[in-house]
């Protein structure tokens, strides 16, 4: 596999019937699983490994309960922040809605 491209992870791409998907001589004709280019514009997402959010999903559903017990999660996860500062706010025609802001602090 050439490092331009890797083929579609999704596990069923190979049955889509779309004529992009067509090769092979006449009388040897197959459904073959899509290229996906790795490019800047998919680097480190989803896309660079799926051609489509069907094949996404595919893959997920097939593979979600290998995925949960090789990356468990334990224990809640949690990210200190600063306290929460209530802001009233009203406008010049007597609405008013509160905003709460805070921020993350580094442990």
């Amino acid at each position: 596999m050439s490092g331009d491209y890797v083929w579609c992870h999704g596990p069923k791409c190979h049955e889509s019937k779309t004529v992009d998907r067509i090769r092979g001589t006449k009388g040897n004709k197959v459904l073959r699983t899509r290229k996906i280019a790795q490019n800047s514009w998919n680097a480190r997402t989803v896309w660079s490994h799926f051609c489509s959010q069907g094949c996404y999903t595919d893959f997920m559903h097939k593979f979600w309960d290998e995925m949960i017990a090789l990356h468990p999660v334990p224990n809640a996860l949690e990210t200190k922040i600063s306290d929460p500062v209530k802001t009233k706010h009203t406008t010049s025609y007597g609405h008013v809605w509160t905003t709460t802001d805070f921020k993350t602090v580094d442990a």
